[in-house]
């Protein structure tokens, strides 16, 4: 099995949330009004102080155009892979 990619800054759920929404370009107000939480709480995911509860991470994950997975432990559509390949959607 490969190994998950690192480096990026992605090698929490906070710095891929981070790396996710840097690649939208979207601002912490911009995201955290979108998903309806407050740019602290969603600060907070971005710095590994807290984590998003499960009933989030469906919602962040399509907003952010990356897979569940990705999100939790940097496996699957991440970013970038999500840019280069024309078949993903948001229903991916």
């Amino acid at each position: 099995m490969p190994a998950a990619p690192a480096g990026l800054g992605d090698d929490t759920i906070g710095g891929r949330i981070s790396l996710a929404r840097d690649a939208t370009g979207m601002t912490i107000e911009q995201i955290s009004s979108l998903i309806g939480v407050t740019t602290e709480t969603w600060t907070n995911w971005e710095n590994d102080r807290s984590e998003p509860r499960a009933n989030r991470l469906d919602m962040l994950a399509r907003i952010l155009q990356v897979s569940i997975a990705w999100l939790i432990d940097g496996w699957g559509k991440g970013p970038l892979e999500a840019k280069q390949d024309p078949t993903f959607s948001e229903e991916s």
